[in-house]
């Protein structure tokens, strides 16, 4: 089964370099194991964009969004055999956030991909 992980914050702050080194260790190890199929963090809201519709007016508002409360930081596309295997990667990574960046508070979302693909 494929899942994304998604990594939400209201911190905007970047990654402590002890958390980047832990982060890059397990994924180079989920890779190499074919479990991690592909990564990344996200560039910050100022250089993104919104599209919505509203009332029927399509819309396009440039960053950074003001009233966002939580920002999507990261997502991973994984294989696993199940949802357990799926929270105990999600367990492992945030732990490294909170042995290595004191202070950060987030979520970390797990979901599995629909369709026949996935």
């Amino acid at each position: 089964m494929r899942f994304i992980t998604i990594v939400t914050s209201a911190n905007t702050m970047a990654p402590s370099p002890e958390l980047e080194e832990a982060m890059g260790q397990l994924a180079d190890r989920e890779i190499k194991a074919g479990r991690i199929l592909d990564l990344g963090g996200l560039t910050p809201l100022s250089m993104g964009a919104r599209v919505t519709i509203n009332d029927g007016v399509l819309n396009v508002l440039d960053g950074p969004f003001v009233e966002a409360k939580e920002v999507i930081g990261g997502y991973a596309i994984s294989e696993f055999r199940s949802k357990e295997e799926a929270v105990a990667s999600a367990v492992e990574f945030m732990q490294l956030h909170l042995d290595h960046m004191p202070g950060w508070d987030g979520a970390c979302e797990i979901r599995a991909i629909a369709g026949p693909d996935a």
